[in-house]
């Protein structure tokens, strides 16, 4: 017999219970006994095969992960800015956002969000973490939102503080869970290339470890790409780059049609733990007229993984 994921399993069940239905009212109808029979063993035998393959489509289980690092996410953000933000994320299931201000305005963008999100008809909740342990010029803010329909979140997030003094703007770490698989969302923002961000990658490779009962899934602005050698140690204990050569972040000036600068963005994951299903970056510069107005919505793509 299939074994079947909960969520599929539970699908299947009311699938059932449709049909069930469906074969009571039949039995209810003025039709004579055999074209009732034949009717019912028609329908069943079709939708049970349709329906089935429906039901071991991964995207019945699937979670989808939107990350974006939303430059100076705060006070200057206007409200359509903010509204197409929302339009462009909404879609996941759960988007973590690098740069968001540390001080006045920046938590109150991300609320500004969430209410827009809620309005255009899902039920959305988010956290916000402190202030990094950085200087005034570099300290951040980092914040989660996730569908409450599809994915709960365990226990409270937090910034990392094993190395909150050598890494510039720590992680800040979230659980979910769907159905009864748990996972647990790295977010991060690396200090700019010309600081050798480098220099704070290299402690992740101690994450594993320090938490060797979490589902770990690093995603974020690394300002590095995946082929520096710095991530060869979590790629040696299994981690997997879901992007290998995709420029993320956006040029001043397109060139030639060519807009995309820096391979920066990424999700790493361990493909033993969860099974991939598609990637992918959202182009969202192209509903502007200018790159100089996609730029005030941000310097980087939005890029996004959905596994099972």
């Amino acid at each position: 017999m299939l074994a079947l994921p909960s969520c599929k399993l539970s699908f299947t069940l009311v699938i059932i219970s449709i049909l069930n239905i469906f074969q009571q009212t039949l039995n209810k109808s003025n039709y004579s006994r055999m074209k009732s029979i034949s009717k019912q063993s028609m329908f069943k035998v079709s939708l049970v095969f349709l329906l089935f393959f429906l039901c071991i489509d991964p995207v019945f289980c699937s979670i989808s992960i939107c990350s974006w690092n939303l430059k100076d996410l705060g006070r200057s953000k206007s409200d359509i800015e903010i509204d197409f933000i929302a339009s462009t994320i909404q879609t996941y299931d759960i988007i973590a956002i690098q740069e968001v201000v540390a001080g006045e305005g920046g938590a109150q963008a991300v609320a500004r969000l969430v209410d827009v999100m809620n309005r255009k008809g899902k039920s959305w909740d988010y956290t916000i973490s402190n202030p990094t342990l950085s200087d005034t010029y570099s300290s951040e803010r980092y914040a989660f939102i996730w569908n409450k329909k599809t994915v709960t979140r365990l226990g409270d997030a937090w910034l990392e503080n094993h190395y909150a003094v050598e890494i510039d703007r720590e992680p800040f770490f979230a659980t979910f869970r769907k159905d009864a698989k748990a996972f647990t969302l790295v977010n991060f923002h690396a200090k700019p290339k010309a600081k050798k961000p480098e220099t704070d990658i290299k402690y992740f490779k101690f994450f594993p470890s320090l938490y060797p009962k979490l589902n770990l899934i690093i995603c974020g602005d690394f300002n590095c790409p995946q082929s520096n050698t710095v991530f060869n140690s979590l790629k040696t204990m299994g981690f997997t780059p879901t992007f290998i050569g995709q420029k993320t972040t956006l040029r001043m000036k397109c060139i030639k049609n060519d807009c995309l600068a820096s391979e920066f963005d990424n999700v790493f994951y361990d493909p033993k733990k969860i099974v991939f299903s598609k990637s992918g970056i959202i182009h969202f510069y192209q509903s502007f007229s200018t790159i100089e107005k996609a730029r005030r919505i941000s310097d980087h793509l939005p890029i996004f993984l959905i596994f099972d």
